[in-house]
């Protein structure tokens, strides 16, 4: 029998953080050691060291700790928080020269593949605009979404050029995520669109990269290294 990968979930009170804690408790894949808030987050280096993975879902002050406490203890730090600033992200990549680190704004697996399509789609439809709108529940803080950045992003990767992508923020209700990326050309347009409709889509795509992460060696990684998609 496979023993269960010890995990610490860090942001363990929040909308996804408790979602991680909660399948991670029935999995038997995993062992539930610890769940961090952001009252102990001072408590964690001392605790890193119980655990092969530490799942961050936080804010981007604590992540930064975490990741350095990780990189300290020598275990694998999975993280999904976004709104990172420059130096912020520096830090993080700075923690996986030492450690796996698996870095990504959206878990899914869908999400993954649109802005694995998004690139070639900007690629083949050259002169198309493209823009992306990204609709979240109000209580999240970052905007635009680490995700529609992503997808931005994938668009000039596949156009090769620096050409900006515009993005438009909704906050309403309680939506978990949905994300659309159109693409605009003569006479034509073609829409690219995910909707999340669980957060445990996340949840469940950060376990399965503390899995896999465990497995590698010191570096940064993020959903397309999991899906073999680069």
């Amino acid at each position: 029998m496979t023993t269960p990968l010890k995990i610490a979930v860090c942001g363990a009170t929040g909308r996804t953080g408790s979602r991680v804690a909660a399948l991670a408790s029935t999995d038997p894949r995993f062992h539930l050691v610890a769940r961090v808030d952001r009252a102990r987050a001072a408590e964690f280096a001392d605790e890193a060291g119980a655990v092969a993975a530490a799942i961050d879902f936080s804010v981007p002050e604590a992540s930064v700790h975490y990741a350095a406490a990780c990189a300290r203890a020598g275990i694998a730090f999975v993280t999904g928080t976004t709104g990172l600033n420059d130096v912020q992200r520096a830090q993080v990549a700075a923690a996986a020269k030492k450690v796996p680190v698996f870095s990504a704004p959206n878990f899914s697996r869908g999400v993954t593949l649109m802005a694995w399509l998004a690139a070639e789609a900007a690629k083949r439809l050259p002169g198309f605009d493209a823009a992306v709108v990204e609709t979240h529940h109000t209580g999240k803080k970052d905007a635009p979404s680490g995700t529609a950045i992503r997808l931005a992003q994938a668009v000039r990767d596949g156009r090769g050029t620096a050409q900006k992508v515009e993005i438009a923020s909704v906050r309403i209700s309680d939506v978990v995520g949905d994300h659309e990326l159109v693409f605009g050309g003569p006479f034509e347009r073609l829409s690219l669109t995910h909707r999340a409709e669980s957060r445990d889509v996340f949840a469940l795509g950060a376990l399965e990269a503390a899995l896999w992460v465990t497995k590698r060696k010191p570096g940064l990684y993020d959903m397309h290294d999991l899906l073999g998609l680069k």
